[in-house]
């Protein structure tokens, strides 16, 4: 052990300053805020003023865009449903993605499901999904299982 490793078992005892508390305090009247001006007024953010120079966040180029018409969409596989019908002990026979929704096991305000094709489906499944990827519907119907599609 070194004398630069040795730490106080106290907790620091350093107290914040208290500005505008008189004279005496060295931090009294104007509080360290100066005479006048615009800094020394309440409600003053000046953030990201240079001077009078263009400033940094107008020197840079816009990027990017964000499409407001996106459809928010979901991503559920094989081995979910595997895994949602053992834990939530769902009947495999009728999935709808509205008992999904309500059992809390989906966000509905993350978007609608896309069953996508990871994973082996184990029972006959007959899933009410909103998307679903052409080889994950030819994978479920080859097993048994059947699906309908809310949306296209």
């Amino acid at each position: 052990m070194k004398i630069n490793e040795i730490k106080s078992t106290l907790t620091s005892s350093k107290k914040n300053k208290r500005k505008g508390r008189g004279s005496g305090s060295g931090l009294g009247k104007t509080a360290g805020r100066g005479v006048k001006g615009q800094k020394s007024r309440s409600g003053v953010s000046i953030n990201g003023f240079e001077g009078g120079q263009m400033p940094l966040y107008r020197r840079l180029p816009k990027r990017g865009f964000k499409n407001p018409f996106r459809t928010k969409i979901q991503k559920i596989s094989f081995s979910m449903i595997n895994n949602i019908i053992d834990k939530y002990k769902i009947n495999p026979e009728q999935i709808t993605e509205e008992d999904l929704f309500s059992r809390k096991i989906f966000k509905k305000s993350k978007g609608s499901l896309k069953l996508l094709n990871v994973g082996e489906p184990k029972n006959n499944t007959n899933l009410e999904i909103s998307y679903a990827s052409k080889k994950a519907i030819e994978i479920l119907e080859k097993s048994g299982g059947k699906i309908k599609l809310t949306k296209k």
